[in-house]
């Protein structure tokens, strides 16, 4: 069964529009839930909303209010919602194109695919995602989902466009709220050599499909173990904090552990082309 898009309606490029539908890049199906039981019937539990004067609502009773100070409530419509309507609610209107590391990695949020939403719609989402992909910059526009306007980096990516949603500038905490706390502390510079070549050591190429979520693994398995009659798995005990005195002696071990071998000393290895980080899980694309 196809997924269903998040969002439909027009991609816009100055005066060179056509129909696009947005999906989510990202899929949690196959998380681990847990519902909510009777400790002893182990029936499902039913929330059931409820007035604290009259009990059980009907939820064709339920309306949406915005508390304006405490017990005090602006009754608002789904159709006065509804009508409250912005240009990005069904346009993504590309107004300005930037460089990708112009934006802070602390703004990117989540992937979207973008793609052209019917057949007639092909060829201007080619020359669009093409231009776009010429001119080698992200594009900026806003987009209304979930009830909030968003804002957007578009970028080519294969055949389609990836659609990254962007944080607001207020939804940040501001860095200097926890940073400033940390002393400003020279470490020494033997320390930092070692460590250097400890990263060195275990550097390498992006490989996403090498991480798997152990947690919900081990989540699993403990799911079989129940169903079997066994008991549950042994929690791993906690790493201990390295210590100030031992933590040259442990930079020293870890340069051994690290190069496969017991000794202090290890063969420096050859350091690993330089790469971009990557900002998400999904591959880059190539830029045209």
């Amino acid at each position: 069964m196809a997924p269903r898009p998040i969002w439909q309606g027009h991609l816009r490029l100055s005066l060179v529009s056509c129909p696009v539908a947005m999906y989510s890049a990202a899929q949690r199906a196959g998380d681990v839930h847990f519902n909510m039981l009777h400790k002893t019937t182990h029936n499902r539990i039913r929330m059931v909303p409820t007035d604290p004067e009259t009990g059980p609502v009907d939820r064709d009773d339920i309306v949406k209010g915005y508390e304006i100070e405490k017990d005090r409530y602006v009754v608002v419509t789904q159709d006065e919602i509804d009508n409250v309507r912005l240009e990005s609610t069904r346009t993504i209107d590309i107004d300005r194109f930037v460089d990708e590391d112009d934006i802070d990695r602390l703004y990117w949020d989540e992937p979207h695919y973008l793609v052209p939403d019917g057949k007639s719609a092909t060829e201007a989402f080619v020359v669009i995602r093409e231009a776009m992909s010429r001119a080698g910059r992200v594009a900026l526009g806003r987009v209304v989902m979930h009830q909030r306007e968003r804002l957007l980096a578009l970028e080519p990516y294969e055949r389609g466009m990836i659609a990254w949603s962007l944080r607001a500038h207020a939804e940040l905490r501001q860095p200097d709220e926890f940073f400033d706390e940390i002393p400003a502390v020279k470490p020494d510079p033997k320390m930092v050599e070692i460590a250097a070549r400890i990263i060195e050591q275990q550097e390498g190429p992006f490989d996403p499909t090498q991480f798997t979520d152990r947690y919900e693994e081990a989540l699993r398995a403990l799911v079989r173990e129940k169903e079997k009659g066994a008991g549950g798995k042994v929690i791993p005990d906690e790493p201990k904090d390295t210590n100030v005195v031992d933590l040259m002696e442990a930079l020293r071990r870890s340069l051994g552990k690290a190069g496969g071998q017991s000794g202090g000393k290890t063969a420096p290895a050859k350091p690993a082309a330089r790469k971009p980080p990557a900002r998400k899980a999904a591959p880059r694309k190539k830029r045209a």
